[in-house]
């Protein structure tokens, strides 16, 4: 019987997800938050169903995402109320809701976030309950490594099956040539071939060629930012499986990749040494705290929102001491809206409670003055969240070959929902702006005068 991946599916054993006889005895009565939800609605709406079979539009009082929503059960809506994306995503894969489109009504909540508030966060009890829960996955250094392995050493061939050749799980980079009128093409991978889609949350791009020329043109990017010369060191904080060290290995550098995660050290020292590249890159089981060196450049990719807030001060800290004076930093990261900071990070949600243990999104402003208390200068900000949207896009259309091919039948069928909420929960995210990928450059002022 497939198990591999049930720690993720129950991930939510600890945490308050709106269940309970008393909710069910009262869930009609939580027919009243549609109303909340009408009236917040700024943009885009809902085309809803109700379980009485009524049909409902809720919104529309501007152009904007429009989603269509079966509800099966009012108790869908007591989960939203009372435990947020955390109930949400628990009365869809119980069958209280479902959408033939389930990016959309992601995207309509991302682009509606400031006006909806706490309508769908958790409250009261449950908001305490879910709080602990998560307090209690913290990043601290003996923890780490067991909320990396949560979620990465679900097996290489897991990920392999679904991501590119590179084995590169951050957001690829697609072509930066804006189009007229804030429309966008998207990728010419797989379906949606000279597409036309609705403008993207940051700058419009044209984006078209492969996912793997699109996330090697991520790498370059980041890597051209360092002003790397052969022979220099190289850190990269989060190495994963190695695609960024190769990359700078091939342009002469020498690679220190840091990780905790004992699946991604052993598929990057295979392919480095098939690269003949092992003269090159060391790849280290590690803690960034843990490292004390001095190098003429240093990387990281999507990493800081795995380390979570108690811990930015240390990881900016690490990137500070390792770093030469008068060098750079590079960073990929993903950011929340700073309006909606605040309520995020009181608030576990869907992906801190089933996806990624003790992770948290960045509060770029935040983030930025903790940087500057380091000596850290925050240089050539470029967001690129359509492509993130782009990127999860193709990855759920690969993952879905995959399972079709059974070349994941390891995983249950209840693993596979997970994981393709999951990809369409960030989608929307990404295409609504609540949430944006960037990549800066930090630079470390040189001591001398």
């Amino acid at each position: 019987m497939a198990s591999r991946g049930q720690h993720l599916v129950h991930g939510d054993r600890g945490f308050a997800t709106g269940g309970g006889l008393v909710a069910r005895l009262l869930a009609p009565a939580f027919a009243s938050v549609l109303d909340r939800i009408d009236r917040r609605l700024v943009q885009g709406g809902i085309e809803a169903t109700l379980p009485d079979g009524t049909a409902r539009r809720i919104g529309f009082r501007a152009p904007g995402p429009m989603a269509v929503v079966r509800l099966n059960s009012w108790m869908s809506l007591v989960r939203l109320a009372t435990s947020g994306s955390v109930g949400w995503y628990k009365a869809w894969a119980l069958g209280e809701w479902s959408s033939p489109d389930p990016v959309a009504i992601f995207e309509l909540f991302s682009s509606n976030a400031v006006a909806l508030g706490d309508t769908g966060r958790a409250k009261g009890p449950f908001r305490w309950m879910n709080a602990l829960a998560h307090r209690l996955r913290d990043n601290a250094p003996g923890k780490a490594r067991a909320n990396i392995a949560a979620h990465y050493d679900l097996g290489n061939d897991f990920y392999a099956a679904w991501l590119d050749a590179t084995m590169t799980y951050s957001s690829a980079l697609f072509s930066p040539v804006p189009l007229a009128g804030g429309e966008e093409v998207r990728s010419t991978e797989g379906e949606g071939l000279s597409v036309r889609d609705k403008p993207s949350p940051s700058p419009s791009r044209k984006r078209e060629g492969s996912l793997e020329a699109a996330q090697l043109r991520k790498v370059n990017a980041l890597l051209d930012r360092l002003d790397l010369k052969p022979g220099q060191r190289l850190l990269e904080i989060g190495c994963g499986w190695g695609t960024l060290a190769m990359e700078a290995a091939r342009r002469g550098a020498e690679v220190v990749g840091l990780t905790l995660s004992t699946e991604q050290k052993a598929w990057a020292e295979r392919k480095i040494a098939d690269q003949g590249l092992a003269d090159r890159i060391e790849i280290r089981l590690q803690d960034y705290r843990e490292t004390d060196e001095r190098f003429d450049a240093i990387a990281s990719v999507e990493m800081v929102e795995a380390v979570g807030q108690r811990w930015w001060g240390a990881y900016l800290d690490s990137i500070a001491r390792n770093l030469k004076p008068g060098r750079r930093a590079a960073l990929q990261f993903i950011s929340m809206d700073d309006r909606l900071f605040d309520r995020y990070a009181r608030n576990p949600d869907f992906i801190q409670t089933y996806i990624f243990p003790g992770g948290l999104l960045l509060d770029e402003p935040q983030f930025e003055a903790l940087a500057a208390e380091r000596g850290l200068t925050w240089h050539d900000r470029e967001g690129f969240g359509g492509d993130y949207a782009e990127t999860l896009r193709l990855w759920r259309r690969r993952y879905d070959a995959a399972v079709a091919e059974g070349r994941l039948s390891d995983f249950a069928e209840e693993f596979h929902d997970l994981w393709r909420y999951y990809l369409m929960y960030c989608e929307g995210g990404f295409r609504g702006g609540a949430i944006d990928v960037a990549q800066v450059t930090l630079g470390k002022a040189d001591r001398t005068p």
